[in-house]
C-alpha cells in the first residue's frame, strides 16, 4: 500500500519481533518499505510523465522568457501559442521533446531517491518537520540538477529553433560541444540550483504540509492512499514554488538559449549581468514573464508526478509483501 515518510517504517508488527537481527532487516527492506533502486525507477517514471504531459505548455514558457527569440515577440500565452501553430503546427510545440525524454528520467530517479533517503534521515525524530522536507528537497534538486542541467539546456535550445538552427539532439549536442564548448552544457547550472533550491524547498515543505492539512480537514476520505489527495497536494506545491521562482527561471533560459534566435550572448555566467541586461531590455517585468505557463505548467505537473509516483510506490510495495510473503511461506 501506498505510504509516506510521516508514517511508520515497518507496517507489519511481525517486523518487531525481537528475533529477526537488524542486518536481515535492513538489507530486505529499505526507507518505507522499498529499495533504493525501486524509489529510483518511480521516481523516473513519475518524471518522465510529468514532463511528457505539460510539454507544449513548458514550450510556451520556454518561448516567452527567451528575449528576442524568433518568431515570437509578444508575451501573451495566446499570442505565443497562436504563433507557434501558424509557424509550425501542433508538432513544434514538441521540438525537443526527445531531449527532455533522455534527461527527465534520470534526473528524477536522482531526484526522488535522494529526497527519500534524506528524509528518512532528517526525519527521524521528528517526521512531520517542514525543515527536514525542505533540506531534502534541496539534496535533492543539486543531485538531479546535475544529471538533468545538459538536456535541458539543449530541449530549450530545439523549443526555440526550427529544424534550420538544430536538426535534433544530436546535432544540437556536437554543435555546442564545437562551437561553444562542454561548459556551454553547465552555464545555468549555478543559476538553476540557486533557483530549484528554494523552488524545491518550498515545493516539498508544502507538499508534506498540504496533505497533512488534508487529511486531517477530512480522514474519512482523504487518506493517505488516495491519489487524490497526492495530487490536490502536489498541484498546491508546484504552483506556489514555481510563483516564488519564476524570476531566476527567466535567467536560466536566457543563460541556456544565449545566441539562439536573437538571444544575447552573456561574457560571464554572471546572475547580476543577466538580469542587469533583462531589465534594461525590458523593465522589471521581464523578469515575470512567463509566469502563467510556468505556474500552469507545475501545478498539473506536480499532481501527476506525485500521483503517479506514489502509484508506483504501492505497486513495489505490493510487490515486495507479495515476495516477502512467498519467502515466509
Amino acid at each position: 500500500m501506498a505510504t509516506d515518510a510521516t508514517t511508520t517504517e515497518f507496517q507489519n508488527p511481525t517486523d518487531f519481533r525481537t528475533d529477526f537481527h537488524s542486518e536481515k532487516i535492513s538489507s530486505a527492506t529499505s526507507y518505507d518499505g522499498l529499495h533504493f533502486w525501486q524509489y529510483m525507477i518511480s521516481g523516473s517514471i513519475a518524471g518522465l510523465v510529468e514532463h511528457m504531459a505539460m510539454f507544449p505548455v513548458d514550450t510556451v514558457k520556454t518561448h516567452m522568457q527567451a528575449i528576442g527569440s524568433c518568431p515570437i515577440k509578444s508575451v501573451s500565452v495566446t499570442h505565443v501559442l497562436n504563433s507557434l501553430l501558424k509557424s509550425g503546427g501542433p508538432s513544434s510545440l514538441y521540438r525537443g521533446i526527445a531531449a527532455m525524454a533522455l534527461g527527465a528520467g534520470p534526473a528524477h530517479a536522482v531526484h526522488f531517491s535522494v529526497y527519500e533517503v534524506c528524509k528518512k534521515h532528517l526525519s527521524r525524530d521528528n517526521s512531520n518537520s517542514s525543515i527536514a522536507h525542505a533540506v531534502s528537497g534541496v539534496c535533492a534538486t543539486v543531485a538531479s540538477d546535475a544529471v538533468f542541467t545538459p538536456m535541458d539546456m539543449v530541449k530549450q535550445r530545439l523549443q526555440l529553433g526550427s529544424d534550420s538552427v538544430y536538426k535534433g539532439v544530436w546535432d544540437c549536442v556536437k554543435r555546442v560541444v564545437r562551437e561553444e564548448g562542454f561548459g556551454a552544457f553547465y552555464a545555468s547550472y549555478r543559476t538553476t540550483v540557486l533557483m530549484n533550491a528554494p523552488f524545491t524547498a518550498v515545493y516539498f515543505a508544502t507538499y508534506e504540509a498540504a496533505k497533512k492539512g488534508l487529511m486531517e480537514i477530512s480522514p474519512e476520505s482523504a487518506n493517505d492512499e488516495k491519489w487524490v489527495l497526492h495530487a490536490t497536494a502536489g498541484a498546491a506545491a508546484g504552483a506556489l514554488a514555481a510563483a516564488v521562482t519564476t524570476p531566476l527561471d527567466v535567467v536560466k533560459t536566457q543563460l541556456q538559449c544565449q545566441g539562439v534566435c536573437g538571444c544575447d550572448r552573456f561574457k560571464s555566467g554572471s546572475i547580476g549581468d543577466v538580469i542587469k541586461t533583462i531589465v534594461k531590455k525590458d523593465g522589471y517585468r521581464g523578469l515575470i514573464r512567463g509566469w502563467i505557463p510556468r505556474m500552469l505548467f507545475h501545478a498539473p505537473a506536480a499532481a501527476i508526478s506525485w500521483s503517479t509516483y506514489e502509484a508506483s510506490k504501492s505497486f513495489f510495495q505490493e510487490l515486495n509483501d507479495n515476495s516477502n510473503s512467498d519467502n515466509v511461506t
